[in-house]
Parts: structure tokens; sequence; C-alpha cells
């Protein structure tokens, strides 16, 4: 043997034995993340994690900061039309939670590597989406209510279990939004029953507005099981708890005895309580224009999307105003800072 072909042996020896190091390490992590997952451990941002855990968990994120972020838009258009001081305020309070929710989450996502100028670039072109439910009108003022009672109720029901997700910047981050979230489901409900209770016009206002919010609300929790691409997942690495139609049939069995107190009808004919399985049956939903509305073809899809678009282009001045304050006073002595800060 050659000198020269010695020396090439000796180097694919080299790089095959850091190649098994690498795989013997991989699987060493590999089997310690599923042991903490199967413990019911939390992952935290410097533990080793799969990529397409990481990925899994920053889609589902993205998406939920999205939505906190699009779902100010409905209820906002009703800030300056509310019917009393009381209204108002509680409406300004509801607005504010769901913008700090929003960056609760994307602070969550920016500890998986991460930054929000990058989602929300996502958001702006189309390539990540946010919950189909922002994209319908809120023709009245009843909207509010429904909205607060059926939307944030199916949220609440949603996100919960996320209190255990295993990962826990994302777990800690729903505790917080959990509690805030059912302050919302709550006013909601109270506004509806005062309208239920008015005048008979109110009453009607009521009815229609959960009329036009109640099957978009079953939307909420995703496709059917058997049509999930990632729901199997998810649970497996306990990020969900429940699968989309479980969830599903909880808002259900919670809502109509909810919708019995209010006075009002939940527009499903098929609806009637199953003594066999404990549960509620519900009519077939219409999974079509749940997919015409994730496609862009819903009611305010492109008015959503470009009032985002153009909120965030207004927004550039705070934000280049913060960053060079930043940078002004970021190695400035403790006594500046401090002094900067107080005046």
């Amino acid at each position: 043997m050659t000198s020269a072909t010695s020396a090439t042996s000796q180097v694919t020896s080299a790089e095959g034995a850091r190649e098994r190091a690498r795989e013997d390490s991989e699987a060493a992590f590999s089997a310690a993340f599923e042991a903490a997952v199967a413990a019911d451990e939390r992952i935290e941002p410097r533990d080793w994690m799969p990529d397409a855990y990481r990925s899994s968990l920053v889609r589902q994120i993205a998406q939920h900061a999205h939505s906190e972020i699009i779902g100010m838009q409905p209820e906002a258009n009703w800030i300056t039309r509310a019917p009393s001081l009381r209204r108002k305020a509680i409406l300004m309070a509801k607005v504010q939670d769901e913008a700090g929710h929003g960056l609760y989450l994307y602070g969550a996502a920016e500890t998986l590597g991460t930054g929000r100028d990058e989602l929300l670039d996502k958001l702006h072109s189309g390539r990540q989406k946010y919950s189909s439910i922002f994209n319908y009108p809120t023709l009245t003022w009843a909207d509010v209510g429904a909205i607060g009672w059926l939307v944030d109720g199916a949220a609440i029901t949603n996100q919960v279990p996320l209190c255990r997700c295993s990962y826990g910047p994302y777990a800690r981050a729903m505790v917080r939004i959990c509690k805030e979230e059912s302050f919302h489901q709550r006013q909601g409900y109270e506004l509806l029953l005062v309208l239920s209770r008015g005048t008979e016009a109110q009453h009607a206002m009521a009815q229609d507005a959960v009329d036009r919010w109640w099957w978009p609300s079953l939307m909420m929790f995703g496709p059917p099981d058997d049509e999930s691409a990632h729901s199997a997942q998810s649970m497996a690495w306990k990020i969900k708890r429940h699968s989309n139609d479980e969830l599903r049939q909880r808002f259900v069995d919670i809502c109509v005895p909810q919708a019995e107190a209010l006075g009002l009808t939940l527009p499903d004919p098929d609806l009637r309580w199953n003594e066999d399985r404990g549960h509620y049956d519900f009519g077939e939903i219409d999974w079509s224009e749940f997919r015409a509305v994730l496609k862009g073809n819903g009611p305010c899809n492109e008015q959503r999307i470009t009032q985002r678009r153009r909120a965030h282009e207004e927004g550039a001045w705070v934000r280049e105003a913060a960053a060079a304050y930043a940078a002004k006073h970021q190695h400035a002595p403790r006594s500046d800072r401090k002094e900067a800060v107080t005046s």
C-alpha cells in the first residue's frame, strides 16, 4: 500500500468514526427527549429537540400569534360605536389583551430561534395562516357578544390543554392567556344575555349573530381528525393533548345548555342529546367553506391582511425609534440608563 493510499484510508476511517460518534450522540439526545416527553417533563429552549418538533411548534405558535393580532380587527371596528362608555372600556381592554397575547406568543416563538420579523413577513406574504374565524365580518353590535361567547369560548376549549404543552415557554404563556380569554368569554356571554332579554329587535339581533357565528366557531378546531395533517404527531409529542374532534365535541356539549340559559337557539336542526354516547349529536360541518376561507376566499380575507400590512408599515417609525433608543443606551453606564428611564 502506498503512503498516499494509507493516508486516504486513515482520513476515511477518521471521518467514519466522527460520523458514528455524531449518530450515537444524536441517538442519545433523541432518547433523552422522548423520555422527557413520556414523563410529562417540560422541554426548554436550551434542551435538545428534533428539528421536526421545533418546526411544528413554530408553525403552531406562529398561527396562534397571528390569529391574536388579526383577531383585534373585527372587534376594534366597534370600539367607536359601542353603545355606552362601559361597553367601550370593556371592548378596548379586550382588544388590548389580544395584542398582548400576540406578543407573548411571538416571544415564545423567538425562544425557538425564529424572530418575529420573519414570522410577520410570512404572515404578510401569505406563507403562514391565521384562524379562519377572523375572516368573517362583524355586522352588528351583537357580533361582539357572539365572538366573546362562541369564538373565545372555542379558544378556551382549545387552549386550556395547551397549558400542559410539552414545550415550557408556550405552556407558560398559555396560563395567562387562558385567564384573560376566560374574561373575554364571560363578557361576550353577558352582552348576549342583556340583548336576548331586551326588546324584540335586540333579541333578534342576538339570535342573528349566533346563527352566523356558530358554524365558523366549530370550524376553529380544525379539520376532522382523519384529515388533519399535524394532529397525530402533535399529540404524540404532547404539544396537543386532545384531537380536533374531541375538542369540538367538548365545545358543543358546553354550549348547548349555555344557549338554553341565554334563550337563544343554536342553528342546527340535527342537534340533540345522545344518551348512548353521553354527548350531543350535531350536524355535518360544511368543510368546503372552511377550505375556501383558508385559501383566501372568505368574506374578509383581503380586508384583514391589507389592514395588517398597512398597520405594520405605518408603525415602522415606532420600531425604528425604539431600536435607535435601545442602541443609544445599550452601552451606557448603569447610572445613565437609570436616569434616562426615569427622566
